[in-house]
């Protein structure tokens, strides 16, 4: 009798543990077809099978457990992957395996907002991109953090704080230890955000600074890249429109250049079961930026039809036009390489599928 009771408690308190406790696998599978073409001297086109179209394609796995007193731990591991060809190659991993470069954070959460370490997103990069209605992937993606240097997008070995919501306001800041053989500040990362979110308006405003970046590690000593961002987005229902603004700076021994880039959009719920956007950005190049100087122009039209609430079917169409000497092109989605001569223009076309798990 008494090992009886003794099994029931160990039983009851195990099921406490686990309803205070919860782990899920997530992901997305995009996958398409792409054709991109360049015009001018030395340039080429390309076509296949594309990933990521609409979304990255992912794979992770997130818990939460209760500790009580309103305070909870949590991580998140993500992983990216190309559907097109099934390798791990994405979000800055180091080879074809599958890795965890997407995410690996793991959070104390409370009423003092959250603290996270590890791998992840810059705060004001996860912020900012959200308000290009193609986000910065597929042939219509917006290509202010794609054209700079420095890997604005993700920082390894980082600490994040993020505040609560204070009726619609939020920030968060970000450390990234350089943890360099060359010691120092080398390679550090400092940035963060502010927002407001309530609504239909949305505001948010970024910046960023990085020592050692890429130039750097080519050989321009004591390099540093600072990006600066404005996004905002208003709601009216039948129809959502959004800006941003983003500026980036490298500085050094042998490099000093900047690139301005804008965008203007719209998007419009169809049907209840569908979305139409459009959205034109503008790219200004100088001193050395990234495929070359001068001016680009992209124009970009998509449509994502809803099958349910975890699988969508999309069609975008993006055309860019260089001047003054630039030669950028479209991302490739993973259709593969191609190039366009200096001032030619570039199309782009990519359908696809998304599927949600």
């Amino acid at each position: 009798m008494k090992k009886s009771l003794i099994a029931l408690a160990v039983l009851a308190a195990s099921g406490a543990a686990m309803a205070q406790s919860s782990v899920t696998m997530f992901g997305v599978v995009d996958t398409g077809v792409a054709y991109l073409k360049g015009t001018g001297d030395g340039s080429t086109k390309n076509y296949g099978l594309s990933t990521g179209g609409n979304a990255s394609s992912r794979l992770g796995f997130r818990g939460v457990e209760d500790l009580g007193g309103g305070l909870k731990a949590g991580f998140w591991l993500e992983s990216g992957f190309n559907s097109d060809t099934g390798n791990g190659a994405a979000a800055g991993a180091s080879g074809n395996g599958l890795e965890f470069a997407r995410r690996s954070t793991v959070s104390l959460m409370g009423n003092f907002g959250e603290v996270r370490l590890g791998r992840d997103e810059t705060a004001a990069y996860n912020k900012l991109s959200a308000y290009s209605n193609f986000s910065v992937i597929g042939v219509g993606g917006f290509r202010g953090w794609n054209s700079t240097v420095g890997d604005g997008i993700r920082q390894n070995n980082m600490i994040a704080y993020f505040t609560p919501n204070f009726s619609g306001f939020t920030a968060g800041v970000n450390y990234a230890f350089g943890e360099s053989t060359q010691g120092g500040a080398y390679n550090r990362y400092v940035g963060g955000f502010a927002a407001y979110n309530n609504g239909p308006l949305s505001v948010t405003i970024g910046a960023d600074h990085k020592n050692g970046a890429s130039l750097a590690q080519a050989g321009f000593a004591n390099s540093t890249v600072e990006t600066y961002g404005l996004g905002a987005s208003y709601d009216f229902g039948v129809a959502k429109v959004n800006g941003l603004v983003l500026q980036a700076k490298e500085k050094g021994q042998a490099v000093n250049t900047k690139q301005t880039s804008y965008a203007l959009g719209v998007s419009a719920p169809v049907g209840g079961v569908g979305e139409v956007k459009a959205q034109y950005a503008l790219y200004d190049g100088k001193n050395g930026a990234a495929q070359g100087d001068g001016k680009a122009h992209q124009l970009s039209l998509g449509y994502v039809h809803n099958l349910s609430k975890r699988t969508a079917l999309y069609g975008t169409y993006s055309y860019m036009k260089n001047k003054d000497g630039r030669a950028m092109t479209l991302i490739n989605s993973g259709a593969g390489g191609y190039t366009t001569g200096v001032n030619g223009n570039n199309h782009g076309i990519q359908v696809g599928l998304r599927h949600a798990f």
